[in-house]
């Protein structure tokens, strides 16, 4: 079958490449210069483990061709995804206008998460305009880090669509990943897209409840980590989530909680118990500075400190709305000297740092504890997991260790002549 995939997003590389992998010919249209770019020279947009060596075949057999969306002409397309940024709407739309006047187009696949009744307006779009063509609600719930995985392998797909247009011809396209079980779950439009922003919700909820209980813990004198334990083991609550930190960042996120707090506004006189969760949650980002601050009773000017770990969760590059950045920038107002070290994200920390302030980036992980006051443990790649405490001990200034992902176990570190200072831990 011969599919388009719109979008310069993660989506659309994941769904594009699983599409090619799977027999289609598919088009991939992309329309930022960046975007652009990299294609060009054969370069994906995104690189994740188990999805750059499939995205490379696919290239390589043909089966999978990059365009550009002032490109003189696209090619029919029997099905089309529409995986764009939340914020490129604009473009949604004019795909779908240019999309209505193609009879060979069956359906139309909108991933872009955003605000419900998004999909309707396209569907409408395509009715006003006498097409054929279905439009089906399809949210994007893969998982940074591991897309491609969850992707091929999904434990559930969200399919709005009215009356049932479009659902054979969609579940044709998905039987290569829904074969174990059926996963799909058919419903309504706006259901679909609520759905996906309510899990969102939940998520986030989880965790930030998790970081006020990790709070609370610490005063009281309780391992928050014994009381996870505990809680997921009850059945009702089970253990996803449930593991507090320095906060969660990462766009996706971030956008769908933000989403459902405007909606919550728009039709509620109180401010809703996710913006209270969108609070906590930039709060926790500065959790590390604040052990670290009361760690040196403020004397912090001219310290430096060592971090591990920048992306907003393993397995990306991306640093959206990462921890690490509300935590560099409070380190940067009070004169602390940093170091990071990351081993996929440092380009991007980089950029994001350039005309900010002064940034050592680091190739190797000690290179950065030279020298340093502390040791700021940010996101928990596996790298980091089982360091040289010997090592650790002898290059750093002050044996300071600030675990913001409890990876670590305190009595053990402790035996190993460094302070430790976790996330309600004691």
């Amino acid at each position: 079958m011969q599919i388009t995939v719109y979008g310069d997003t993660l989506c659309a590389q994941v769904t594009a490449t699983a599409m090619a992998q799977t027999g289609h010919r598919v088009c991939w249209v992309v329309h930022e210069p960046r975007s652009r770019e990299r294609l060009e020279g054969g370069r994906p947009l995104f690189r994740e483990q188990g999805l750059d060596r499939v995205f490379a075949e696919q290239l390589e057999s043909g089966r999978l061709r990059p365009s550009f969306r002032d490109a003189e002409q696209l090619p029919e397309a029997e099905a089309v995804f529409l995986a764009v940024s939340p914020g490129d709407a604009d473009w949604s739309h004019d795909i779908v206008k240019l999309i209505a006047g193609n009879a060979m187009c069956q359906v139309i696949i909108n991933q872009t998460v955003g605000p419900v009744g998004a999909a309707e307006r396209l569907r409408n779009q395509l009715r006003e305009a006498g097409s054929a063509t279905a439009l089906v609600a399809m949210p994007d719930l893969i998982q940074e880090g591991n897309a491609f995985q969850t992707f091929t392998r999904p434990e559930s797909i969200l399919l709005g669509c009215e009356r049932g247009e479009g659902e054979a011809l969609v579940r044709e396209l998905l039987r290569p990943f829904n074969r174990r079980k059926d996963v799909i779950q058919v419903m309504t439009l706006r259901e679909a897209e609520f759905a996906k922003l309510a899990i969102s919700g939940i998520l986030a909820t989880r965790i930030s409840f998790m970081n006020d209980m990790a709070s609370l813990s610490e005063s009281l004198g309780v391992d928050i980590d014994v009381v996870r334990v505990a809680m997921g083991a009850d059945s009702r609550i089970g253990e996803a989530y449930l593991y507090p930190g320095c906060g969660f960042g990462g766009a996706g996120l971030d956008q769908n909680v933000l989403a459902l707090v405007d909606a919550l506004k728009a039709r509620s006189a109180g401010p809703g118990l996710l913006a209270q969760v969108m609070q906590t949650n930039e709060r926790q980002k500065e959790v590390l500075f604040r052990k670290f601050w009361q760690y040196y009773k403020g004397d912090v000017a001219g310290k430096r400190v060592a971090i591990w770990g920048a992306a907003f969760k393993p397995g990306t590059r991306r640093v959206d709305n990462a921890p690490v950045l509300k935590i560099i920038e409070a380190l940067w107002a009070q004169g602390v000297e940093v170091a990071v070290h990351d081993p996929k994200a440092l380009p991007e920390l980089e950029a994001w740092a350039s005309g900010r302030g002064p940034l050592q980036l680091c190739d190797d992980p000690y290179e950065a504890l030279a020298g340093a006051d502390a040791l700021m443990l940010v996101t928990e790649w596996k790298l980091y997991w089982g360091p040289d405490w010997r090592r650790l001990r002898v290059t750093m200034r002050q044996p300071l260790i600030l675990d913001g992902r409890n990876i670590y176990d305190p009595d053990f570190v402790r035996g190993q002549g460094l302070v430790y200072r976790g996330i309600g831990r004691v």
